[in-house]
């Protein structure tokens, strides 16, 4: 058992670390001659300048910001439905903003809303109609249901997923490979419009987390518990999902459905720190950003000069994981709790 002090200097590490990734891995790929261009302030025209400063900087810093998004979600939830398997992908939110997405790349419509593209609009607008339904159905009983609301995800997701597949169907070629290309997920941004966009969400996601830190503690141990020590259930059940599900809907309407960072970052980070939320959430958040921008930067430079979608990558990983876990654990062990 790790004492308080030695969880601290983890997630200390952490930090430093994700900073020296977030700064180290754009420069991964540039050709040493081209360094002294890229800080080369006084010519900011440069081709090199312009590549580094407006295109990989935010894009360590957008796979860092959805990276930890997702890892923080899927410990929440994790708690929440006391459930190992569950991800912010399970309860039907990515699905429902990637049929916005596929909706609109079917239309062929183009536009853009204030600084966000139509195709993040209506992505996002799909990720809110699916937590229209699935709220609707949980709160079919007067008390919330952790049972009802996750098979109402699974069963929106798989509905969605469907009429995904339906669209694909009876799209053109271009558009069917649109769509199947955007359900990659990628982390392609130019500028820092994108940055400010998901940074509210980044920030105010880890200190939700960290203001119910007590209440996800008792949660993992059970429902009943937590409501002997005076947490009202249903409210903290509602805030949480609410919140969470519209920080997984913006993340996803700007860089697409990116699987199982939900599901690795929090089950490593529960086997190195333990299941305290008060270190579990920042070494997740950390943790989770990280490792997106790692795997990231390895899908953008495996093989040159084209480009695998990151989440081809993630989910190469994430298979793997789960037989590493299922072969590594003991018989009877519950070690996400």
């Amino acid at each position: 058992m790790k004492s308080d002090f030695s969880k601290s200097i983890l997630i200390v590490s952490l930090f430093i670390a994700s900073i020296i990734i977030i700064l180290a891995t754009p420069l991964i790929g540039m050709k040493l001659l081209s360094l002294t261009d890229v800080f080369d302030f006084s010519n900011s025209e440069n081709r090199d300048h312009t590549i580094f400063w407006k295109m990989r900087i935010p894009r360590a810093l957008m796979a860092f910001m959805a990276g930890a998004v997702f890892a923080i979600s899927g410990m929440v939830f994790q708690a929440i439905f006391r459930n190992p398997l569950v991800s912010p992908f399970t309860l039907g939110v990515s699905a429902g903003a990637s049929l916005g997405a596929a909706i609109y790349i079917w239309l062929g419509i183009s536009f853009t809303f204030l600084t966000f593209s139509g195709i993040s609009f209506f992505s996002f607008i799909g990720a809110a109609f699916s937590i229209t339904i699935i709220w609707t159905l949980a709160n079919m009983k007067k008390k919330i249901s952790m049972t009802t609301m996750l098979l109402a995800g699974v069963a929106v997701s798989f509905s969605f997923a469907s009429l995904i597949m339906l669209i694909q169907y009876v799209s053109g070629i271009s558009e069917s490979v649109r769509i199947t290309r955007w359900l990659m997920g990628g982390l392609i941004v130019f500028g820092y419009d994108s940055i400010r966009s998901v940074l509210p969400l980044a920030i105010g996601g880890l200190l939700l987390v960290l203001f119910f830190r007590n209440e996800l503690n008792l949660f993992t141990v059970g429902e009943e518990l937590a409501t002997s020590r005076g947490v009202n259930t249903t409210l903290t059940v509602k805030i949480l999902f609410l919140s969470i599900s519209i920080m997984i809907g913006g993340i996803v309407s700007v860089c697409g459905p990116i699987a199982f960072i939900g599901i690795i970052s929090p089950h490593i980070c529960r086997f190195v720190i333990g299941p305290d939320h008060r270190y579990l959430a920042p070494a997740t958040f950390l943790f989770g950003g990280s490792f997106l921008t790692i795997c990231d930067t390895f899908a953008r430079t495996l093989c040159p000069p084209a480009e695998i979608p990151v989440g081809v990558i993630t989910s190469l990983l994430g298979g793997p994981f789960f037989l590493w876990i299922l072969i590594h654990r003991p018989p009877g062990a519950n070690r996400w709790v």
